[in-house]
């Protein structure tokens, strides 16, 4: 029955990704109307009702073949609603699903997905133990930062919280395979947020509801300490998407400086971010979207690959039955209709290199992933040389030939 075990673990993977990408639209859509909605409300006319009632701001929105009419409270209303929403199920289901998501792909392989042995030579368990650590740390990090004086100054907690997850980056892409450096800090990201909902805002919250269920005029402290978490939940919204999505591009991960391409990009994301929240309140300024572009693109050039250097086939022919030999016994193993390697029930993204047409059909994923990144094979556990990537890199500028 082993040979069933990669099997349900592919199926949990699944189950447990959809789950979270469902919960992560539900969270990320509601942060991000919100966001919106503080940014569109206009005050209601001086003297009006709607103002002697202590509404600050309302807005008229039409959706679904309805008209709605949001209106927020300066402090609170002067009485309780019977039935109060609270949104926080989504930042918690988010959280769990993306922990359960870690813990199946990461941490129960963590020697295929987190140990670069040309990085640092870890155990699992010190593996998993530097994964949860950064999380840990990261929390804490962040929660004294904004508790101290740093915390009243908007664009310098962000300067000073953009520089600890890249210098994080550095640290973990010393220790980590760069995938699982990259993922957690993602997770760093992603706890953070939900940090910010379990701890602050939430809390805050039912402080409000508490005083007005006691008769008391709720201590609006509370509402402005939750509203600036949220605005920081707002920020880091693009750069964890991008995290989230990142093991598919090991152009970035793979990078000799890593952690500086995730600098730029989530960089880049913030000034995207600022420009929408700046455009919510009527302002338009292209600069912070031309900057996050200009950033992107300077990226891109900076890591674009070297051209392949082709070299001469051998006198005897063989290049290819050369190239075929490391690809059977350094890829095969994983890249195969029948995987031998421990904890793949099938070829990752369907690529199958078993036959000599597999090989030449795949031939620029083998030679991108091989030998542009060095991502593949993963982690490197099978020890393909230098010298035989080498000779993948001379075969595909020769033409891929497969006779």
């Amino acid at each position: 029955m082993d040979y069933l075990l990669p099997y349900g673990l592919e199926w949990l993977n699944l189950l447990v990704r959809w789950l979270h990408i469902i919960t992560g639209i539900a969270w990320i859509g509601a942060s991000f109307y919100f966001v919106w909605l503080d940014n569109t409300i206009r005050p209601p006319a001086a003297g009006s009702d709607l103002a002697k009632k202590g509404v600050m701001g309302e807005l008229w929105a039409v959706h679904g073949g309805g008209f709605y009419n949001p209106q927020k409270y300066l402090v609170a209303p002067a009485e309780l609603p019977k039935e109060l929403h609270w949104f926080k199920w989504e930042a918690y289901s988010t959280w769990l699903s993306g922990f359960a998501l870690l813990t199946i792909v990461y941490y129960f392989n963590a020697q295929a997905m987190m140990v670069d042995r040309s990085v640092a030579d870890l155990t699992t368990w010190q593996a998993v133990g530097i994964g949860i650590g950064s999380l840990v740390v990261g929390w804490t990090v962040y929660d004294l930062l904004c508790r101290s004086p740093l915390g009243k100054h908007d664009l310098a907690m962000g300067v000073v919280m953009w520089a600890f997850l890249v210098g994080s980056a550095y640290v973990l892409t010393h220790y980590l395979s760069g995938r699982a450096a990259y993922i957690h800090v993602g997770a760093m990201i992603g706890s953070m947020m939900v940090g910010n909902v379990l701890m602050l805002i939430i809390p805050g919250q039912r402080k409000m509801v508490n005083a007005m269920l006691a008769g008391q005029k709720p201590d609006p402290v509370h509402g402005l300490k939750a509203k600036q978490r949220s605005v920081h939940n707002n920020y880091f919204t693009l750069p964890v998407l991008f995290i989230m999505i990142s093991n598919h591009y090991a152009m970035t991960y793979r990078h000799a400086q890593a952690w500086a391409v995730l600098g730029v990009i989530m960089a880049a994301g913030v000034f995207i971010r600022h420009f929408f929240n700046l455009k919510h309140k009527g302002r338009i300024e292209y600069r912070y979207p031309a900057i996050g572009v200009a950033l992107l693109v300077a990226l891109a050039v900076w890591i674009a690959p070297k051209p392949p250097v082709a070299a001469a086939p051998n006198a005897d022919g063989g290049q290819f039955a050369h190239v075929q030999q490391i690809v059977t016994q350094r890829c095969v193993a994983c890249h195969s209709a029948h995987p031998t390697q421990p904890g793949f029930a099938s070829a990752p993204l369907g690529v199958a290199l078993d036959t000599p047409a597999q090989i030449g059909q795949h031939a620029q994923k083998i030679y991108q992933q091989a030998v542009q990144l060095k991502a593949m094979p993963l982690a490197n556990l099978t020890n393909m040389t230098d010298a035989e990537r080498a000779a993948i890199g001379a075969w595909f500028a020769s033409g891929a030939k497969t006779q």
